[in-house]
């Protein structure tokens, strides 16, 4: 698998179909936000170094590389690696299970993905709202999980409780690959509409987004200190690498 070093995250650039199921893998997924976000939170950036695939959310964490090197980064949006490895259970006879979120938005995953994969092995979970799980939280969901054996979990819940989650409690899950999707959820069931392909296309779908969801403003603080990093990189003026 084909991987970029940049910004100290060594993240994939390849196709899909290049990871196999048959390791436990955690995918995971970064963008400025995230970026902005782990220069603040020691564990949520231990648990994206730690990724086993790291791919590119949006084409703005891959711009520092692409100033420097002339070289694009592969993306991989969570909607791609959902849709993609859905396709790919529903061809091989394979179990997904999705853990996060609301049980009503859970229904409407279930509902959708039947009409389009009838043949599809679904499970889900929705676990308590709060902003840390309990031990007695996480043993009640490894175990509906480990009792339903999926080959894939996808886990839809805010950033960075999802990835701090799926890294702590990788080595209990016995599945092939973990991915943390996050909003990806919404989508699947309905609650938001997809963004139209011509955004994704013009670059621009953080603006759709941000259109759709004016509260995502409240992260551009957050998301200022990736690109702060990366021109101080461009200029010399720090340590990273771009």
């Amino acid at each position: 698998m084909h991987k970029i070093k940049t910004m100290g995250f060594d993240v994939f650039s390849d196709s899909l179909d290049k990871i196999t199921l048959n390791e436990n893998f955690l995918l995971s997924t970064i963008s400025p936000n995230s970026y902005g976000l782990s220069t603040k939170d020691p564990l949520f950036r231990k648990s994206l170094i730690n990724s086993d695939i790291l791919v590119l959310d949006g084409v703005y964490f891959g711009l520092g590389h692409f100033f420097n090197t002339g070289e694009r980064i592969k993306r991989n949006q969570g909607p791609f690696v959902v849709d993609y490895f859905i396709e790919k259970a529903h061809r091989n006879n394979l179990k997904v299970f999705f853990m996060g979120s609301t049980e009503e938005t859970l229904a409407k995953i279930d509902a959708n993905l039947k009409i389009k994969y009838p043949n599809l092995k679904i499970a889900n979970y929705s676990p308590p709202f709060k902003d840390e799980f309990s031990q007695e939280d996480n043993d009640e969901i490894i175990k509906v999980i480990s009792n339903f054996e999926p080959d894939i979990l996808f886990v839809g819940m805010t950033c960075p409780k999802q990835e701090k989650w799926s890294y702590s409690v990788k080595n209990n899950l016995n599945v092939k690959l973990i991915c943390n999707v996050g909003a990806v959820f919404d989508w699947i069931a309905g609650n938001q509409k997809e963004i139209h392909p011509l955004w994704w296309k013009l670059r621009l779908a953080w603006l759709k987004r941000t259109i759709d969801r004016p509260e995502i403003l409240k992260r551009y603080p957050i998301i200022f200190i990736y690109f702060k990093d990366m021109f101080m990189s461009l200029f010399k003026l720090n340590k990273i690498k771009l």
